[in-house]
């Protein structure tokens, strides 16, 4: 499943740098903790639908690490980084074992239908 992204090659040499290196840090950081961590959520502030998918999570018993980036009106450009880092249009951005599986609801289904559970 290619997903369409402008390539190097139409990026002019002048900017390549800038595009390279914008936001970097927080992608950094979100592919940190999900490569030390089974289950990562990634979300906001004032946004009920990361608080909806940590729930789901604690009720499950399954451990996971959560990384707040910002609210509505702060933040915004680092997250638009990860948006497009993922494709992900929202938040929360839902990682299992290094998989996107997407968000709150996605994350629900693969709960109850037993694909995410509990370790051990």
């Amino acid at each position: 499943m290619p997903r369409p992204i402008l390539d190097e090659a139409h990026v002019h040499p002048a900017i390549r740098e800038t595009v390279a290196s914008r936001h970097v840090g927080i992608l950094r950081e979100v592919q940190e903790a999900i490569a030390a961590n089974d289950v990562v959520v990634v979300g906001m502030a004032q946004n009920p639908f990361p608080r909806r998918a940590r729930r789901t999570l604690e009720a499950a018993g399954i451990p996971h690490k959560y990384l707040e980036y910002g609210s509505y009106l702060r933040e915004w450009q680092p997250r638009l980084a990860l948006k497009m880092w993922t494709g992900w249009p929202t938040f929360p951005m839902v990682f299992v074992k290094g998989v996107l599986v997407g968000g709150a609801g996605d994350l629900e289904k693969l709960v109850k239908s037993g694909e995410v559970k509990r370790p051990g």
